[in-house]
């Protein structure tokens, strides 16, 4: 197969700005006919490698080492992407939106961009929901997008802006998200005005489509809260944005949420998870929470934006702004942290009203935990779904293709058994683990292994005081004799290091979304993660 030549300018869209760049052919790729592939991340690049075998150009936007979940695509990687004839993400929110940005921004129109954990359903994956933890004592309210945007002609790479322009309120409000080391990212401040003259960009969250987000509130006095907020869709890079929903949320802060003024029969929410939901296909801004089939309360699932199907997603209930209270309780009260950067919210010690973020780390993802690859059977599914999309876009080949595909389907079942019978070793009342990255539902559910805890959902982010005593109380009631950690995040794990320590623990490694100068192949990932679960924890 010839590969098509392509001299136009690109863009490389990254951190939510458009950067325009021209591509120079290199003299190499001129002349060179070969089949080229590109995928998002190292473990993708290897399982089309075994696909593919010689006389294919593989490369990975993400290098091997690196994670997917924050990594800055560079103009090279936008190069790569224009030449490629076959693109492979694995998406379901893994890589961070700019790599997707870059990806679906670059690729040709005519060569296949193949999601593969959406795709490998076909072939028998299996899918897990991300299910929240709903354990705090308060309602955590999030931003959430539902819907499509078909009509708008809405992809993944399209951003949803949610924008607080205004709030009527006795103190200020802060919207924020706890990042790395526990330093915060403030999205919406009441406390330093709202300028429309500049779109509110101070007061401005950007997510992508089919994605959300959790975040913290705080209020600095009691009283009745009337946020206003208003949404738009950017299609693509570059476009005017077209106006959505606006709304007004009312919060109860440590008054009686039955009570607000003009709302007697309002419906109030004080617990659970609930998020704050633009609708792309209703344009409109609603309330969605996270709710048990079948239970009274907002409009039927099914028939909400928000609602989920039998693929395992959990059913939702949509509000209208308009006729709902969000309740902040008195219980909400906590102390303004002292460390550097929390000056927004008042003096260090100061008592404000706080519905905390459930999930520590920017976190921004669907509703599908996208690491299906810790079961070696849904990599199994990945390479079927590269197989047929290798030999359709190359159909001279398509029998080395298959060939190779077979014996590389034999090895991922013998990797699969192997697995199995060496975790099988660990007794059941000791087989819990204990890490830095919740990435290991499937690997739990495959192979018997109880995830007791992690240290955050996020690698990109550090636990609250509160979160690492709830790390060493899991440790503790369990007896776990080690804990692990992922070699590329060695740098950020200083409290799993220091739970280990004061614990009198192992710490051991393990791989989840990338590879590390000892293990460079996807089949000694796995084979190292159930070598290191026997060796630590028999």
């Amino acid at each position: 197969m010839t590969s098509r030549r392509r001299s136009a300018a690109v863009s490389l869209v990254a951190a939510g700005s458009l950067v325009l760049g021209g591509c120079a052919s290199d003299s190499g790729s001129a002349h060179d006919d070969r089949l080229r592939v590109v995928t998002t991340t190292g473990i993708l690049a290897d399982l089309v490698r075994n696909v593919v075998g010689g006389g294919v150009e593989v490369t990975s936007i993400v290098p091997p080492t690196g994670d997917p979940h924050s990594y800055d695509p560079t103009l090279r990687d936008v190069r790569d992407v224009v030449y490629a004839d076959v693109a492979f993400s694995n998406y379901l929110l893994l890589e961070d939106h700019a790599v997707v940005t870059t990806l679906d921004a670059n690729l040709p129109d005519e060569a296949p961009n193949i999601s593969l954990a959406e795709s490998a359903t076909k072939y028998a994956a299996e899918v897990i929901p991300l299910v929240e933890n709903v354990n705090l004592d308060t309602i955590w309210l999030g931003l959430r997008v539902a819907g499509t945007g078909e009509e708008y002609g809405a992809t993944r790479a399209s951003d949803v802006r949610l924008r607080v322009t205004g709030v009527d309120g006795p103190g200020r409000l802060a919207g924020y998200l706890t990042e790395t080391f526990g330093q915060p990212r403030v999205y919406f401040d009441s406390g330093d005005g709202f300028d429309a003259a500049d779109g509110y960009a101070r007061d401005t969250a950007t997510l992508p489509a089919d994605a959300h987000t959790h975040m913290s509130w705080a209020f600095t006095e009691p009283g009745v809260y009337r946020v206003a907020m208003e949404s738009d869709l950017v299609v693509e890079p570059g476009e005017d944005p077209r106006p959505l929903g606006e709304t007004s949320v009312t919060f109860a802060v440590g008054v009686d949420p039955y009570s607000v003024p003009g709302m007697p029969d309002a419906e109030v929410l004080d617990g659970g998870h609930a998020d704050v939901t633009v609708d792309l296909d209703d344009g409109a801004i609603v309330l969605q929470t996270d709710a048990p089939a079948g239970e009274a309360g907002g409009e039927d699932a099914n028939d909400t934006p928000g609602g989920h199907d039998d693929a395992g997603h959990a059913h939702a209930h949509v509000f209208d702004p308009a006729e709902t209270v969000i309740s902040v309780p008195n219980k909400a009260l906590a102390a303004v942290p002292a460390q550097p950067g929390f000056g927004f919210l008042g003096r260090p010690g100061e008592q404000i009203y706080l519905l905390p973020q459930a999930v520590l780390g920017k976190h921004v993802h669907g509703e599908i935990d996208p690491h299906l690859w810790q079961d070696v059977r849904n990599a199994q599914a990945y390479v079927e779904v590269i197989r047929d999309t290798l030999v359709a876009a190359a159909p001279d080949r398509a029998a080395e293709f298959r060939a190779n595909a077979e014996a590389y389907l034999a090895l991922l079942r013998e990797t699969d058994a192997y697995v199995e019978s060496t975790i099988a070793q660990i007794p059941r009342s000791r087989r819990y683990l204990v890490t830095t990255h919740d990435a290991f539902a499937y690997l739990g559910r495959a192979y018997d292994v109880d995830i007791a805890g992690f240290v955050t959902p996020n690698p990109a982010s550090e636990p609250s005081v509160a979160d690492r005593i709830k790390l060493t109380r899991t440790v503790q009631a369990l007896d776990v004799p080690a804990v692990f950690l992922e070699p590329n995040l060695v740098a950020r794990s200083t409290v799993l290091t220091e739970v280990a320590r004061e614990n009198d623990l192992r710490v051991c490694v393990i791989y989840s979304d990338a590879f590390d100068d000892r293990v460079t192949t996807y089949v000694d990932l796995m084979r190292a993660n159930a070598d290191s679960l026997r060796r630590c924890l028999t």
